[in-house]
């Protein structure tokens, strides 16, 4: 779930973008390395509130706990459309790579974006195991894909040191602490962490996990480890093999690299990683989309009906409910909109967790923490100011979204208070 839920198409583009905004392949391989000890930092965190509160529904329930209902509702409801968006997008960019595979398919990308959420949703509504082993199998098949890329570009003769002067617009050809240089680094650490994003994929199964007191802290800060050590060897593989100006002028530097290790067939195996990738995300997101409407109905803020688990370990009405909002995304003019809301409201997600932390620590002293974060208060205090840094540039750089997600936010109180409001009448008229 860890690796599904995070590997994307991202680390097969990025290393471009970043050689473009730092213009020195130090700095790219250091930023990999920060982002992923930022990632493990939050993973530490969030560990301890998995294990110890080892419920599905991911942020939600953490939030609900440590704020109550009404900060629990905002927090589930903004997660719940922050991940439909993630499929919606998923499924979009899982098309395109179909259609350069097969082009016959590129005709009706909306169309084919929606039979590949259906096919998902098919399978899921099987049953869990079903989804888990898909997960399984596809992440298995990227890891050896990325692996064959990898140790082709360590095996091919290193290409000369560039001579080129860094990009005029990177922070290498900046003046030190100017404005330009730092919108440059504040850009590429940005992208760095929005890659590393999905590494508490695992929390919203911790319900369904065995003893999770003990795997979910595994999964969690085990995942980012694997993830941040993959990141930072196929950057170092790519920056071996492609030329820095070249680099920082290329849409999809893994396909350059493959062209290089591999001239006959690299780009279609580049190809082919990227539609993996993309699938095994969408499939990751759908199996926990659903948790989130679970719990939420479980506490009687959504219908009942969105709590009910198959035989087969499927919420179906949650699932359904999740795959019809996804596929309406799909459909609606105002798309790419509602991504660039989502993009700024997945930090909630983390800030309310890293918060509920320190609520949590004080307000329930005695509570069994079958794993501690290390390095508390400090390690969360810096992903928490992180975070809040992050959210104040997302905002600043796109305020209509900042705008439009703090207006679905407010929206959720009145929403909340009718739910409270019939779940409250519901409970004094039985017997």
């Amino acid at each position: 779930m860890v690796f599904g839920g995070t590997v994307g198409v991202g680390i097969l583009r990025l290393p471009g973008t970043l050689a473009a905004a730092l213009g020195d392949s130090r700095l790219i391989v250091l930023f990999w390395v920060v982002g992923g000890v930022y990632a493990l930092l939050g993973a530490v965190a969030v560990a301890e509130l998995a294990a110890m509160l080892p419920e599905a529904g991911g942020f939600y329930v953490y939030a609900r706990r440590a704020f109550g209902n009404g900060p629990g509702f905002v927090v589930g409801w903004s997660d719940w459309v922050n991940q439909v968006a993630s499929l919606a997008y998923g499924a979009l960019t899982a098309a395109v790579f179909f259609g350069k595979v097969w082009p016959v398919l590129a005709a009706n990308p909306r169309a084919l974006a929606i039979g590949i959420l259906a096919a998902f949703t098919a399978l899921h509504w099987a049953g869990l195991r079903i989804g888990s082993t898909l997960t399984r199998i596809i992440s298995l098949s990227i890891g050896v894909m990325m692996l064959v890329l990898v140790v082709g570009c360590f095996l091919t003769a290193p290409v000369a040191a560039s001579v080129a002067p860094p990009p005029p617009s990177s922070a290498m050809s900046l003046p030190l602490l100017s404005l330009g240089m730092l919108a440059a680094v504040v850009s590429a650490l940005r992208a760095v962490f929005l890659t590393y994003d999905g590494w508490y994929s695992a929390i919203y199964m911790a319900e369904e996990s065995t003893q999770p007191a003990l795997t979910m802290p595994r999964a969690i800060i085990g995942g980012t480890v694997l993830v941040a050590a993959m990141y930072v060897i196929i950057n170092i593989a790519i920056l071996r093999v492609v030329p820095l100006p070249v680099l920082a002028a290329s849409q999809l530097p893994a396909a350059d690299a493959a062209r290089v290790v591999l001239p006959h067939g690299g780009a279609e195996l580049v190809t082919v990683i990227s539609l993996l990738t993309v699938l095994s995300l969408v499939n990751a997101v759908m199996l926990l989309t659903p948790r989130i409407l679970l719990a939420i109905g479980r506490d009687g803020f959504f219908t009942k009906k969105a709590a009910l688990v198959s035989a087969g370990g499927t919420p179906r009405v949650a699932l359904a409910v999740s795959s019809i909002g996804a596929a309406a995304l799909i459909m609606s003019g105002s798309f790419e909109q509602i991504v660039a809301v989502a993009a700024v409201l997945f930090l909630l997600n983390y800030v309310s967790a890293y918060i509920a932390l320190f609520v949590l620590r004080r307000k329930e002293p005695n509570t069994p923490r079958p794993y501690r974060a290390f390095g508390f208060p400090f390690t969360t205090g810096i992903v928490l100011i992180g975070c809040v840094l992050l959210w104040i540039a997302a905002i600043t750089e796109d305020r209509r979204s900042g705008m439009f997600a703090g207006l679905l936010l407010i929206i959720c109180a009145p929403v909340y208070a009718w739910v409270a409001r019939r779940r409250r009448l519901a409970e004094v008229a039985k017997p």
